[in-house]
């Protein structure tokens, strides 16, 4: 029997991962309510699923929306997602602990993110490179367990990201928080000088969104947010300059500091209000790009779109192409770290709470190390 040291200094077995010690994942019990330990077998992976002892997993706004069972879509409509039994969390990092018979790719004792935005593959969206997109999921976190469970079943070693000397604890928020900003600002037009790009929230999102975007992409954005110590924070980090969307001439300060109107914008609220700011903070020919979920109506004249040749598009996540890209710049140290706040995982409720009030600065990440 094939034995091996890991990453945490556990000794385990090729075919019997752990199964002395029973799995443990924190699951929802209804919209809203309190989630709740739940122990079980630990899984045994089959085919080319790999299995990872989670290490560390963000906890994400995805998440609060997941937990309180709806998604508001404004004008009093609202799409239900509550399901008791959920194992949430995508932005999973863990330790290889046991691999199925066709796994090829890593071995015992790799520390890996895990990319959760899994489709069918057999789809024509999933063979445009597009899995994050396909409409029959297999998520993790969502359709299937996730990071608030002590193990995790990756369905196939293509999912599985080496983060380098990275620390976990950051690691584990590229796969959703640095994979959804890097595609967001892929979104983005070329900017000439005199363009300028605006993005809205200065929380967990928007702050990486500032990091990547100056690293990677060499653009110094506007920071917008309704609190004056994130924009402190963003001002900190490198922001061109911060506007507070509370002021009653915000729209208006932005156009002054993008001369008439941002090329592009990238709403990380994604908000009635955020939105309404966002659209009015556009330029002629500029484009509004939504990442955040927080609910509502985007309300705009319609003759206006074609009038100002603007373009509105949604960003959701990030391809696998993406991810492998952001990994490679990931390793290679070239995206500054955002501040992270580690917590145990019998604190994910009151994240989720800290969260969905605005409480939590930068990004929460339950840690499974200690």
């Amino acid at each position: 029997m094939s034995v091996a040291q890991g990453y945490s200094g556990y000794t385990f077995s090729l075919n019997s991962p752990e199964a002395e010690t029973p799995m443990k994942q924190l699951q929802t019990t209804g919209a809203g309510t309190p989630l709740a330990w739940v122990e079980g077998p630990t899984p045994e992976p089959t085919g080319a699923e790999v299995l990872l002892r989670t290490v560390a997993c963000g906890v994400c706004h995805s998440d609060v929306h997941l937990h309180d069972g709806v998604f508001d879509l404004g004008g009093g409509k609202a799409l239900p997602v509550a399901r008791e039994g959920m194992t949430l969390g995508h932005e999973i990092i863990g330790e290889v602990v046991a691999l199925g018979p066709e796994a090829e790719g890593v071995a015992l004792g790799d520390l890996r993110v895990a990319y959760p935005w899994i489709g069918c593959g057999a789809c024509a969206t999933c063979r445009r490179g597009d899995e994050q997109l396909c409409l029959a999921p297999a998520n993790l976190g969502i359709q299937k367990a996730g990071g608030f469970g002590d193990h995790v079943v990756v369905p196939h070693s293509r999912y599985l990201f080496d983060p380098g000397t990275t620390d976990p604890k950051l690691a584990a928020t590229y796969a959703c928080s640095g994979l959804t900003t890097y595609a967001a600002l892929k979104r983005v037009p070329k900017l000439l000088e005199g363009d300028h790009l605006v993005l809205v929230g200065a929380g967990g999102l928007g702050m990486m969104a500032l990091a990547i975007a100056q690293a990677a992409f060499g653009i110094t954005p506007i920071m917008v947010d309704v609190d004056d110590d994130k924009l402190d924070a963003a001002k900190a980090a490198g922001a061109a300059e911060a506007v507070n969307a509370t002021d009653a001439d915000a729209a208006k300060t932005l156009k002054g500091l993008t001369g008439g109107g941002a090329l592009a914008v990238i709403d990380f609220v994604g908000s009635e209000p955020s939105s309404a700011l966002a659209l009015a903070s556009l330029r002629k020919g500029g484009k509004l790009i939504v990442v955040g979920m927080y609910g509502g109506e985007l309300r705009f004249p319609l003759p206006f779109l074609p009038m100002q040749a603007r373009t509105i598009e949604g960003n959701y996540v990030g391809s696998l192409q993406d991810m492998d890209e952001l990994m490679t710049l990931v390793r290679e140290g070239r995206i500054p770290p955002v501040a992270i706040d580690s917590r145990q995982p019998e604190e994910a409720g009151a994240i989720l709470t800290g969260l969905k009030a605005g409480q939590i600065r930068g990004r929460a990440v339950l840690s499974y190390e200690g």
